[in-house]
């Protein structure tokens, strides 16, 4: 669940407690340019008030209009309470009314008040971490929670939708100093799940970013206590050989997507060489490392630089070439020297 969702989902929590009638709006299904992708959410207060997106504002304007006359209040064939879907863009008439992009059509599936129980159920199983799959179905009054996975994906078959919320993804980091701090917050807005490792007690004990998990121990113990998988990202910011080196042992075997570490151009390369020579690494695998970590934009303060690294992770997660990788012998190819890192 994205945190702009989660912002629709705190709000209609707050709109049931005040004793308002809303309407909670999802897109199911998308063909050619759309501005907002299927699981997209976005509220409607009786009064007209908007919570979130379905479409960049392309759709909100005639979905505002149609909650005030009341239609989005009655589900299907009028029956109130009941799922129903509302497809725009049928025809090149309807989508420049609603200036939808060249060939754009959206299927949205509509819940007219939706039961303030199931949306309190579903933000407890957020909290807590975990990952649940919420149903609806088209004619069928409310909806159902189940426990999700690692790779579930959003599902619509027509008649019944399935998306997927909680932290899909997770963050580990080693190291527990300010640019780990600025790094979790982020991470927590783009929907990780952030732990945290760092076995040096100065650094440890003053750890403070609220919803993250403080794990104790060496980092390549962490590393396989967590099983990294394909939705999983490791980053090492202690610039400590120590406890980077041990853990990117184990990192860059395992199936995490992305694997970086904090250092200049020239560290990086001698990382690389370490690994190689005293480590039963491939080059292949340490080829995966990302050192310098982050992509080169100039940063050079700690918010800077957890901005360049969430950027490349981003960037990996969606498949965009960020620059050329550099060579598992420590050739740089593509940060260039004013990538700001620590000194070597």
């Amino acid at each position: 669940m994205h945190s702009t969702d989660r912002q629709v989902l705190d709000g209609v929590r707050r709109w049931a407690a005040e004793g308002y009638r809303f309407a909670l709006v999802t897109v199911a299904r998308t063909w050619g340019s759309a501005p907002r992708p299927p699981g997209a959410w976005m509220a409607l207060r009786e009064d007209g008030a908007v919570l979130g997106s379905v479409s960049g504002g392309c759709l909100e304007a005639d979905l505002i209009e149609r909650m005030r006359a009341g239609e989005l209040a009655s589900g299907a064939a009028g029956t109130p309470g009941v799922p129903w879907v509302q497809a725009y863009g049928l025809t090149q008439d309807e989508a420049r009314r609603f200036g939808l992009p060249c060939g754009g059509t959206m299927e949205l599936l509509i819940e007219p008040q939706p039961d303030p129980a199931a949306l309190e159920a579903l933000a407890a199983h957020i909290a807590a971490g975990e990952l649940v799959r919420r149903s609806v179905t088209v004619g069928e009054p409310g909806s159902r929670l189940s426990c999700g996975a690692a790779g579930d994906r959003l599902q619509w078959d027509g008649r019944t939708l399935t998306t997927v919320h909680g932290p899909a993804w997770r963050l580990l980091i080693v190291g527990a100093g300010q640019i780990s701090s600025y790094l979790a917050r982020m991470a927590q807005a783009l929907d990780y799940q952030v732990f945290v490792c760092d076995p040096r007690e100065e650094y440890a004990l003053e750890w403070d970013v609220p919803g993250t998990k403080l794990i104790a121990g060496m980092p390549d113990d962490a590393v396989i206590e967590l099983r990294l998988d394909a939705h999983s990202a490791v980053v090492a910011l202690t610039h400590d050989p120590k406890l980077d080196d041990m853990m990117l042992l184990e990192a860059l075997r395992s199936p995490a997507f992305y694997v970086g570490a904090l250092g200049s151009t020239l560290n990086s390369a001698r990382r690389r060489a370490r690994l190689l020579q005293y480590f039963d690494l491939t080059p292949a695998e340490v080829d995966r490392l990302h050192g310098p970590v982050g992509l080169p934009i100039g940063s050079r303060t700690p918010p800077e630089i957890a901005i360049a690294i969430l950027a490349e992770m981003t960037a990996v997660r969606h498949g965009v070439a960020t620059r050329a990788p550099p060579t598992a012998e420590g050739a740089s190819t593509g940060a260039p020297a004013a990538l700001a890192r620590p000194c070597a």
